[in-house]
């Protein structure tokens, strides 16, 4: 009973530890997010975005891809989970007319790999434009 005891709490211990580094994770990508976008304010959802005139991507936490241009920010939500969606890895797009579009695939590489991740998907893209002064 006392083995069985032990053995629960160390079950409960580890996945209270889980559950707290995956909320750490989030507040980190929320604030990287908040940090990102200081000083923009949400406009239109997009379908595309043309890869040539922007900059990027950026990582941010498991959840969003942002691109750049010209003080307009594309934040690109990713649909589904995409585990090797992480700061330091490389995005690698497959674009197709030309464009980044909804529902596009992109696989991930990490530094000193050679094999690229799974593939994730692009959801749509919302616009964030400069505040006014």
């Amino acid at each position: 009973m006392r083995r069985l005891s032990l053995a629960l709490a160390a079950t409960a211990l580890v996945a209270t530890a889980g559950i707290a580094a995956t909320r750490s994770g989030d507040d980190q990508g929320q604030r990287d997010l908040a940090k990102a976008l200081a000083g923009h304010v949400e406009g239109k959802a997009v379908e595309c975005i043309d890869p040539k005139m922007v900059d990027g991507p950026q990582i941010i936490d498991h959840t969003a891809l942002l691109y750049r241009r010209a003080g307009t920010i594309y934040k690109a939500k990713i649909i589904g989970p995409c585990p090797s969606l992480e700061e330091g890895n490389t995005v690698i797009n497959d674009i197709y007319g030309g464009q980044l579009c909804r529902n596009d695939k992109f696989r991930l590489l990490a530094p000193g790999e050679h094999i690229p991740s799974a593939y994730c998907r692009l959801g749509g893209f919302t616009e964030y434009k400069p505040v006014k002064k």
